[in-house]
């Protein structure tokens, strides 16, 4: 349906045209816009008219003029003020200005919700290509589904200005599932993928930071060859937005194809989680730790454990590094050194970091 504001911006640009003041109604007589105040008739002329046969008519000095969609449903009442030749070529020319207008919007809809069942797993197999053929939409291209979240309360301004960005894009769809997360099916037409959908991400990014959006995460999922498969890409997308949160805290994009280890971490059960910090750390939680031994273990992994290179970023003697990782191997029975012990650690260390993010969204 046509927002009351579009309407209103349609019969205004309308008026400056032809000098003919008009309303739109709804088909029970309430005014949806307006360029002025009619005085002569009232909601039961309207309902009485829209009940008629006729298509459209002069009733008290204006000039009424039905609606319909393109299934031939009566949707609106236009009435042009004035009942001069003027006035009537002025409202059939608004009713098939606003009748344009309801077909695009609705086929946006009905796309729209179309793409909505489509990665919520909705549709049949045989609904799918039978919908997509009827609106028109490719089934065998190659596409990739990103999400666009942003940490405010409500998305629907970001959703506006993300679909500004892809509005020359057009095989893309752009929609929202929830009150966060915007979502869209980017049909691929390069040859490197990989670059294309880094490049899509970091000019969307770009984009909504300089329209003042600083609060935004971006993630996606790999590409897919069919439509009946873009459930599974944007199933991806969800996975590396949660996990990236988790992670890559200071990532905005995310690919699922980088999530790495992470990803079956974020798909173990809590209780098995609890069990195998248990036998790690012996009761214990890594926040136990204090920040110099974290910064320490950080730093260790950063630099692929090679203690020479790890004691000169951290401005200390390798003595000093030695004698720390000698103490934390005797605390937790784990030689960082050691690429086992060390591999151990490092998947312990994200195991409580996913147990402790779980337990704040109240897991």
């Amino acid at each position: 349906m046509i927002s009351n504001q579009i309407l209103q911006n349609t019969i205004d640009g309308l008026k400056d045209i032809t000098r003919i003041d008009m309303c739109v109604f709804d088909t029970e007589g309430k005014c949806l816009a307006d360029t002025f105040k009619m005085t002569d008739a009232g909601e039961q002329d309207i309902r009485a008219f829209a009940s008629s046969p006729a298509d459209s008519q002069e009733i008290h000095g204006y000039q009424f003029f039905k609606i319909h969609d393109d299934d031939s449903q009566l949707e609106y009442v236009l009435v042009t003020n004035g009942s001069s030749e003027d006035a009537y070529m002025a409202g059939k020319i608004a009713a098939f200005q606003i009748q344009g207008l309801l077909v695009a919007y609705k086929e946006r809809f009905d796309k729209d919700n179309f793409i909505k069942n489509l990665i919520l797993d909705n549709l049949l197999l045989v609904d799918i290509f039978n919908r997509a053929k009827k609106l028109h939409i490719a089934t065998d291209v190659k596409r990739t589904v990103f999400l666009v979240e942003s940490e405010g309360e409500n998305n629907t301004t970001v959703l506006e200005k993300v679909r500004e960005f892809f509005i020359s894009v057009t095989p893309d769809f752009v929609t929202a599932v929830d009150e966060k997360n915007v979502v869209v099916v980017h049909e691929l037409n390069g040859d490197d993928i990989s670059e294309e959908n880094k490049g899509i991400a970091d000019k969307v990014l770009d984009y909504l930071r300089k329209e003042g959006e600083t609060r935004i995460r971006i993630s996606y999922g790999t590409p897919v060859d069919d439509i009946k498969d873009v459930s599974r890409s944007y199933k991806e997308a969800k996975m590396a937005l949660d996990v990236g949160k988790i992670f890559f805290e200071e990532r905005n994009v995310v690919a699922y194809s980088s999530l790495g280890i992470g990803r079956i971490i974020y798909q173990l059960p809590i209780p098995l989680c609890r069990m195998f910090i248990q036998e790690i750390f012996e009761g214990k939680s890594p926040e136990e730790f204090d920040n110099e031994t974290l910064a320490t273990i950080n730093k260790f992994f950063e630099n692929s454990l090679n203690v020479s290179e790890t004691s000169r970023q951290l401005y200390i003697h390798r003595n000093t590094l030695v004698y720390r990782l000698d103490k934390l191997q005797k605390t937790t029975g784990l030689d960082l050194r050691i690429f086992e012990d060390a591999i151990t650690f490092k998947i312990a260390l994200m195991v409580a970091k996913y147990m402790k993010y779980m337990e704040e969204t109240n897991y």
